[in-house]
C-alpha cells in the first residue's frame, strides 16, 4: 500500500493555496496531470476526498481545509528543523527565501543581492516579490524566512529589524517644476494618482500625508510605481514615489520630482523574521550587516533643503 510523503503534503498544500491546479503545478514545478495524480493519490491514502473538482475552480471539502492547515504545520516543522540543522553550522549557508515588496524591489533589491554574495558567500537567496499582506502570510505559513517591508508591521510573532529610512517624493509634469510645492494638506485637492488598494505604499502616502482614504482629488490608481510616472508624465495629474525610486522612474518620463514641505513624509524599511526561526540569530546577524548601507546614497534624488 502506498504510503502518506511529505511530497503528497508539499503538492496538497499547493493546491490549497492556489485553489487551481494549473498555477499549483506552476509553483511545484512539475507537470498539471502529475499534480492531479498525486492528488489522487493522496485521496486514496486517506480513503476521502480532499477536493471539489470544478470546471473552472476547485473548492476544498470539509476534510481538505482541515488537512491543509495541518499539511502545512507539518511542512513548516520539518523546514524548521532542517534551519536547525543549518544554523549549528556556522554561518549562514544555503537557501534562504527572501520576500520584498513591489515598492522596493526594483531599486534596492540588485544592491541587496550584490551585498550579500559579497558578505555571506555560501548563501542561495531565493528572492520574491509580493506586496505585503502576502508575505506576512507566506512568513506565518513558513513559505519565506525573512521579507524586506515597511515598518511597523506589528505582528507579534515577529522581529523587525530596521534598515533605513526614506522620504515620499511628489512628482510633477516637468511644466510645473519651477511651480511652488504644494502643502500637504493641499495634496487630496490635486489630481492625485495613487497605487490600487492592496500596496501598502498607497496606505503610508494617504496616512503620512494626512489624506482621506479615498482623497477627493484621486483620478487613477496603478499597478506599479513605473505606470503612475509615465502618467504625470503625459499631463494626468500627480503622484508620489519613494525615495529610492526617483533615480530610476524620473529618467524614464518628463517629470519634475521635488521633496515636500517640513515635516516631510517617509517610512522606515527593514527585514522581518518568525521570533521562532531556528535561525533567527543568524538572521540578526545578516539584517546586522546590512543596516549600515543606505540605499539612498546611490540615488540621484533631489537636493535637501
Amino acid at each position: 500500500m502506498t504510503q502518506l510523503t511529505m511530497k503528497h503534503l508539499r503538492y496538497f498544500e499547493a493546491l490549497a493555496r492556489n485553489r487551481h491546479f494549473g498555477r499549483a503545478a506552476e509553483a511545484s514545478s512539475i507537470s498539471q496531470p502529475a499534480l492531479s495524480l498525486q492528488i489522487k493519490e493522496l485521496e486514496t491514502i486517506l480513503g476521502a476526498p480532499l477536493v471539489e473538482r470544478g470546471p473552472r475552480q476547485i473548492r476544498l471539502t470539509a476534510l481538505g481545509e482541515d488537512f491543509a492547515l495541518r499539511a502545512r504545520a507539518v511542512l513548516r516543522s520539518v523546514d524548521e528543523l532542517a534551519a536547525l540543522a543549518r544554523a549549528s553550522t556556522g554561518p549562514l549557508v544555503g537557501q534562504l527565501r527572501l520576500g520584498i515588496i513591489p515598492t522596493v524591489a526594483p531599486y534596492f533589491l540588485p544592491q541587496l543581492l550584490h551585498r550579500l554574495s559579497r558578505d555571506f558567500p555560501g548563501l542561495d537567496l531565493r528572492p520574491r516579490e509580493a506586496v505585503t499582506q502576502r508575505l506576512l502570510r507566506d512568513l506565518a505559513e513558513g513559505r519565506l524566512d525573512l521579507a524586506l517591508v515597511a515598518l511597523p508591521v506589528s505582528e507579534p510573532s515577529l522581529v523587525e529589524y530596521p534598515l533605513f529610512e526614506e522620504e515620499f517624493l511628489l512628482v510633477r509634469p516637468i511644466a510645473q517644476a519651477d511651480a511652488v510645492v504644494p502643502r500637504l494638506e493641499d495634496l487630496s485637492a490635486l489630481p492625485l494618482l495613487l497605487l490600487e488598494e492592496g500596496h501598502c505604499f498607497r496606505d503610508q502616502a494617504i496616512a503620512a500625508c494626512k489624506l482621506p482614504r479615498a482623497p477627493a482629488g484621486e483620478i487613477m490608481e496603478g499597478s506599479s510605481l513605473s505606470t503612475l510616472v509615465q502618467m504625470v508624465g503625459a499631463g494626468i495629474g500627480v503622484t508620489l514615489i519613494p525615495e529610492m525610486a526617483a533615480k530610476v522612474e524620473a529618467r524614464s518620463a518628463p517629470v519634475a520630482v521635488q521633496r515636500l514641505a517640513v515635516p516631510r513624509p517617509g517610512r522606515s524599511i527593514g527585514l522581518v523574521w518568525r521570533r521562532t526561526n531556528p535561525l533567527a540569530d543568524r538572521l540578526a546577524d545578516l539584517a546586522c550587516a546590512l543596516a549600515d548601507h543606505d540605499p539612498m546614497s546611490q540615488a540621484d534624488a533631489p537636493k535637501r533643503s
